[in-house]
């Protein structure tokens, strides 16, 4: 059975690519924005979430916050994603409760090596 990823990016652009780059191989589900993001990863409990950290409303700091104060989404693995490079983000990304981090523009096989650490597949 195909392993589900949720997708919570607002930027057309890097939506796409992420679908192209995973659409063969796993089963996504997208959120433009940081709540719906939350809501749908408790209504369909994807495996792994790739978290945007700059979304309009609700930001993916705060989204992954709520995800792991979740009794079962605390354990599913958050990638933050963010074109900011600076200093800290990673650790703030890690603080906020991201179990990993990747800059944008994305590196496929970094994604790809992160993917497969956490899906194991």
């Amino acid at each position: 059975m195909m392993k589900k990823i949720l997708i919570v990016e607002d930027v057309e652009f890097n939506l796409d690519l992420l679908v192209q780059l995973l659409e063969d191989q796993y089963l996504l589900l997208i959120a433009r924005d940081g709540l719906s993001g939350v809501e749908t990863a408790l209504n369909e409990h994807p495996d792994l979430v790739l978290m945007d950290m700059s979304l309009p409303g609700m930001d993916g700091w705060e989204a992954t916050r709520r995800l792991k104060s979740d009794q079962f989404m605390k354990s599913i693995p958050v990638i933050g994603l963010s074109a900011h490079a600076m200093d800290g983000d990673r650790e703030k990304a890690l603080t906020s409760g991201c179990d990993d981090y990747l800059t944008k523009p994305i590196n496929e096989d970094l994604l790809y090596a992160k993917l497969e650490f956490f899906l194991g597949d």
